[in-house]
């Protein structure tokens, strides 16, 4: 079985920043068999409701303005994964989870950054499930055990981010304030210990809950990999630009 991952992809110009969370990306890939095909789930993908993508062909999405052009020169061209998504669509109606298609749409940077640098070839057939933060953390830990089944052949990388509110953010590079480390020790511990329950009211029982992640969006693909695996493990820890966690954890 292969497992399910969670990354905290950061700023797109991850590929370019000399940072700790670029080195561990560049060398996840390596500790892995070659999966047959990729299901990312991205923070930037949120839906009304699950939708998949099924293009033979993944494009780059450059979701982003402001950065330097170099950004803009990066493509991530991998093939799709139709008949993934098939699977995929099998497995969430199997557990009553209704799901949508979309034929035209490519991989945002929070698939394709972190992909970039665990596998820079591109020849690994990607698609994308989106997540829908109105719908909760359960809905999420539901999709995850819904996908289990994929992980036989298939790997699935969540991405996200473990503490992000980029209104904190210290673009000086200071050091990470205290508020930050208490609701990334929490969720440790809450994913560590398998606390679902406090998991789904991290709104109300985690310290710094609604500082950490003001929105939703960013948290909600680590409750999809919770979901798809029974243990959890942290595969690295850091922080840039003060408070932007850049975690990542396995769950098999």
């Amino acid at each position: 079985m292969f497992p399910a991952l969670f990354v905290s992809h950061g700023a797109p110009t991850l590929p370019f920043d000399d940072v700790p969370a670029r080195d561990f990306l560049r060398g996840l890939g390596k500790t892995l068999p070659r999966p047959k095909a990729i299901l990312g789930v991205s923070a930037h993908w949120d839906a009304e409701a699950p939708t998949l993508t099924t293009a033979v062909k993944a494009s780059t999405i450059h979701d982003f303005y402001g950065f330097p052009q170099p950004l803009y020169n990066l493509h991530y061209d991998a093939p799709g994964a139709p008949e993934a998504a098939v699977q995929i669509a099998e497995l969430l109606g199997k557990a009553g989870l209704a799901v949508r298609t979309d034929a035209q749409r490519g991989l945002d940077h929070g698939a394709w950054v972190p992909l970039m640098l665990m596998y820079p070839e591109a020849d690994i057939p990607v698609l994308q499930l989106s997540v829908s933060s109105r719908l909760g953390v359960a809905h999420h830990i539901a999709l995850g055990e819904a996908l289990r089944p994929f992980r036989e052949n298939g790997l699935i990388l969540a991405s996200g981010g473990f503490v992000h509110n980029l209104r904190a953010l210290d673009w000086n590079g200071g050091p990470e304030p205290e508020w930050s480390v208490r609701f990334a020790d929490w969720l440790h511990g809450a994913l560590t210990e398998r606390r679902s329950d406090d998991l789904i009211a991290y709104r109300s029982r985690a310290p710094e809950a609604t500082r950490a992640h003001p929105s939703e969006d960013h948290i909600m693909p680590l409750f999809v990999a919770y979901g798809a695996g029974e243990t959890a493990r942290r595969l690295h820890q850091s922080a840039t630009f003060g408070s932007l966690r850049m975690d990542a954890y396995r769950f098999d």
